[in-house]
């Protein structure tokens, strides 16, 4: 690690991801969304692995579920996108998605929250906004976001960028994040490897053991 004055820089992906000020987030990985993924087993398989890990380092461990706001209080922009989506030219014929407490917006069992850890209910694409997301991480000292789940073009891509922008390293894991398109999802790794750092599992596990 270098010091800069007061700012201390990391040199290494050991340093980045020490579990003292590092944290996971675990993105909308309910569902609706695990069903359609293009590698869902091995997907599944590879979150899990990383969230038990990162629990039995102490490291925190952040929830995020898509909780869609009353259809009269969202924008003009996603009801259009929304419209599309469904092939809908009426707005109040859009079906209720990600109800909450519904089946399909609960978090996938086998990587299910415990009491220690934070559910964050959001409505865009981003973890920083509408949330107190950065002032909880500010408050505990994070530095490093570990974003994993569901959709690596879509909310994985929003908000590791909107980290960036705010000064935390943000961390890719590109075998635990994943989408319904694998041309799309390869395609944003691609992109992201510019603006982030994107890494696998295993080299983040390795430097925790």
């Amino acid at each position: 690690m270098k010091n800069f004055g007061k700012i201390f820089i990391y040199e290494n992906l050991k340093e980045i991801v020490n579990p003292e000020h590092t944290a996971l987030v675990i993105w909308d990985v309910q569902n609706a969304l695990v069903g359609s993924v293009f590698n869902k087993e091995d997907f599944t398989k590879k979150i899990k692995i990383l969230v038990d890990r990162a629990k039995h380092k102490d490291i925190p461990v952040v929830y995020t579920k898509i909780t869609p706001l009353p259809k009269e209080y969202e924008s003009s922009w996603r009801l259009y996108t929304s419209m599309r989506r469904y092939n809908i030219d009426d707005p109040e014929k859009l079906p209720q998605f990600m109800k909450p407490g519904s089946p399909e917006a609960g978090i996938l069992e086998s990587i299910k929250p415990d009491s220690s850890d934070i559910v964050i209910n959001k409505h865009t694409a981003s973890i920083f906004i509408g949330t107190h997301f950065e002032y909880m991480m500010r408050n505990k000292g994070i530095t490093t976001l570990l974003f994993t789940g569901i959709a690596t073009e879509f909310g994985i891509d929003s908000s590791a960028r909107d980290a960036a922008n705010r000064g935390f390293y943000p961390i890719v894991v590109e075998d635990c994040v994943s989408s319904s398109d694998k041309e799309m999802h390869e395609a944003a790794l691609k992109s992201m490897k510019r603006v982030t750092i994107v890494s696998n599992s295993f080299e983040i596990l390795k430097t925790w053991e």
